[in-house]
């Protein structure tokens, strides 16, 4: 599912521990468009976008499943956002880290001559010349 909304708040972020390791969540208040505009509360799970690039008031399309679970005879529906960009614009994605270059890779290797090994030019092999046809052949080619 996709909507597009205003962004109208940023939850603080919340992490944990659970049988699968740690967890981070985030939670963010969108607020739709219209005579009778709703908010809807959507939670970003793990790294997948950079929070700090986000700024309160601005339109992002939202791409979301929509799950329900039962506990103890109740339900409890969760918005998990999977995919958020500006209105228009590339996805908002975290900022891939700087490796930097491997050992021995910061600078290029120095240009080869190949031509320094070469010495003399065609002369030294002899000028090519085509065998003259002899009357034996009868080939067309």
């Amino acid at each position: 599912m996709q909507l597009t909304a205003k962004l109208a708040l940023v939850l603080p972020a919340e992490t944990g521990v659970g049988r699968n390791g740690e967890w981070k969540k985030q939670q963010l208040v969108l607020e739709t468009d219209g005579q009778y505009p709703k908010k809807i509360c959507i939670i970003v799970w793990g790294d997948k976008i950079n929070i700090a690039q986000l700024k309160i008031g601005e339109q992002l399309t939202v791409d979301f499943d929509v799950e329900s679970r039962e506990f103890n005879g109740r339900w409890y529906t969760d918005i998990k956002a999977w995919k958020i960009e500006r209105a228009g614009q590339a996805p908002i994605v975290p900022p891939l880290p700087d490796y930097g270059a491997p050992a021995g890779y910061d600078t290029p290797p120095p240009p080869v001559d190949y031509t320094a090994s070469m010495t003399g030019g065609a002369a030294d092999y002899g000028a090519y010349s085509p065998a003259e046809p002899s009357s034996s052949d009868d080939l067309p080619f």
